[in-house]
């Protein structure tokens, strides 16, 4: 199920994390499936568990899983936490624009693009 590039320059819990998230978004991993433990994932790709501890972590703190003490790691249902974290996402990308000297004007054409017609 995950690949991870052990040479690559992003981290291994980075991909876990990536890789994961992107199940999530795209539906590949629905509301309460049941991850592998860090135990189980870390000797199936033969890494440390505490790099599956990290990115679970990280997960959890972005609202993408949750832990059941004794029970395991699953994925969250909590559609809302997904989309405030997109809605930072835009928000970011957006800021960052205006930072580089973007005016509202030029970011307006590239929503025009994505969403099509002149007045989105």
């Amino acid at each position: 199920m995950f690949l991870i590039n052990l040479q690559g320059k992003e981290s291994i819990y980075e991909q876990i994390k990536n890789q994961i998230s992107r199940f999530i978004e795209t539906g590949v991993l629905k509301p309460n499936d049941k991850l592998p433990s860090c135990r189980e994932l870390a000797n199936s790709l033969g890494i440390n568990p505490n790099t599956v501890n990290k990115a679970y972590q990280e997960l959890e703190k972005n609202g993408y899983i949750y832990t059941l003490s004794k029970k395991g790691v699953y994925v969250s249902g909590n559609n809302d936490t997904l989309k405030e974290n997109y809605e930072n996402d835009v928000l970011d990308l957006l800021y960052n624009l205006k930072d580089r000297g973007y005016t509202k004007e030029e970011m307006q054409l590239y929503v025009n693009e994505v969403f099509g017609g002149n007045n989105a």
